[in-house]
């Protein structure tokens, strides 16, 4: 932590291949640069594979503990994001095998948000029936998403919802440019089918058909 202060705003401007490069001299501490950096895409990374909090903060401890041990044949070919993000999704995959014979049951009791896939913007102004709406958004989407199947929801959380570019994501996954493109547009077409299926369960809102139809118009000009 010391030398994190030391370095100060540096911090957010070094460039990751100068992050690792001071690392593998013998500065370990700077190792949590990179942690802070990339939690959040790592986060939705496994979460698009596993859906239980605990097994997701183990896989991504898992990662970054396999991507430090392994950070000397990190070469810099490819972004350090794709090269971690493949550690990752190979981490989760290799979970999901092991459990595949041992299915287990979660009872979500939907208290804790730590599990929230999309981040819509806060608003401590907004009135009380658009924070409604907003939540009843998220919610849906986050549903939605969860009912993609791997292949897909990996693709549309890459693409949509980290902004990253075909190319980028193509490398993470092992896949074509144009593979990608086909995933990408599939899963926008299984999202706004669950969302139109969600949207029409009469104990999906329990405020009314009109604030329905507004959350379902909302969603699907946005996605």
């Amino acid at each position: 932590m010391e030398a994190l202060r030391a370095i100060g705003d540096e911090s957010s401007r070094m460039p990751d291949n100068m992050v690792v490069k001071r690392i593998l001299s013998g500065e370990k501490e700077l190792f949590e640069i990179l942690l802070r950096r990339y939690n959040q895409t790592l986060y939705r990374v496994i979460r698009s594979y596993l859906k239980e909090e605990d097994d997701v903060s183990d896989a991504m401890q898992e990662t970054y503990l396999k991507a430090y041990e392994k950070l000397q044949q990190y070469h810099g070919t490819a972004a350090f994001s794709t090269w971690l993000i493949r550690i990752g999704i190979n981490e989760a995959l290799q979970r999901i095998r092991s459990v595949k014979k041992h299915p287990t049951v979660c009872i979500d009791d939907g208290g804790d948000d730590s599990g929230k896939i999309f981040q819509l913007s806060d608003n401590h102004q907004m009135n009380p029936e658009k924070q409604a709406i907003q939540q009843e958004t998220r919610r849906l989407i986050e549903e939605s998403i969860d009912q993609l199947s791997d292949k897909y929801r990996i693709i549309y959380m890459l693409k949509e919802v980290e902004g990253m570019g075909n190319s980028d994501i193509a490398a993470c996954l092992g896949i074509s440019d144009s593979n990608v493109k086909v995933r990408l547009h599939r899963a926008k077409s299984l999202l706004k089918e669950a969302l139109y299926k969600q949207s029409s369960g009469k104990d999906i809102f329990e405020f009314g058909n009109i604030r329905c139809d507004r959350i379902v118009d909302y969603v699907m000009k946005r996605i």
